[in-house]
């Protein structure tokens, strides 16, 4: 019987592994992961990506690991368990072909992978796979920003929430604001306080800690916003 170490990571099995889907017709999720796998193999394993320290090969391995090895995903959000998926990870990255990994993560977690569970995926990949496709094409020299579905923005507003987990430690007050006036606060800081404008995918990047990319505008006290630039935060 096989273990984990004999594989790093079981191919997806079942209708998403046939390779026949063309994103036609498919959600914002499956779009955006055709998308972000044209995006890795276009620009091959060695490519920067947005992801400080990881190339298009380290990102590729994260994506494959987090979906098909559940005993190494938690370490992704839980400091302590952390050494481990980076232990995955790279052990993916060195042994599986790139080509490879990308069509794995192409297809789709493996039937027994929590990602597999219907709804599951749209909860929790649409943020996951819109940033790291903006990781991809923005760590390229001649990257324009994109338009994207009104089908995609309306689940990144819904998911926007998450930045309060990201920016959980920051001291000022952070109101997301979308060009409509729809807005969010997402930090309660005592520091003064700072409103971000911007579409909500610049939005969401510049939460996840992509400031140097993300097409925003900060207003608020001058204090308040030295403060928030000054402040590191990543996911």
């Amino acid at each position: 019987m096989s273990t984990p170490e004999d594989d790093p990571v079981p191919a997806a099995s079942g209708p998403a592994a046939t390779g026949a889907d063309s994103g036609a017709g498919a959600g914002p999720v499956r779009r955006e992961r055709l998308l972000l796998a044209a995006a890795l193999a276009e620009a091959g394993p060695e490519a920067a990506t947005g992801c400080a320290g990881w190339n298009a090969r380290d990102l590729a391995a994260h994506l494959v690991v987090r979906e098909g090895r559940p005993d190494a995903a938690p370490g992704i959000l839980l400091s302590p368990l952390a050494f481990y998926t980076e232990r995955v990870r790279r052990r993916t990255a060195r042994a599986v072909p790139f080509d490879r990994l990308v069509e794995r993560f192409r297809q789709g977690p493996p039937k027994f992978s929590p990602y597999a569970v219907p709804g599951v995926d749209k909860i929790a990949n649409g943020v996951e796979f819109f940033v790291h496709h903006e990781d991809v094409r923005r760590a390229r020299p001649d990257w324009e920003p994109r338009e994207i579905s009104r089908e995609l923005e309306e689940l990144l507003w819904r998911r926007i929430k998450i930045a309060r987990f990201v920016l959980r430690k920051v001291h000022v007050e952070v109101t997301l604001v979308q060009p409509d006036g729809r807005s969010v606060r997402v930090s309660g800081g005592t520091r003064g306080a700072v409103r971000v404008h911007g579409p909500v995918g610049e939005l969401v990047l510049w939460a996840l800690g992509r400031g140097d990319v993300a097409k925003v505008r900060l207003t608020g006290a001058t204090d308040a916003v030295k403060t928030l630039t000054e402040t590191g935060w990543s996911l």
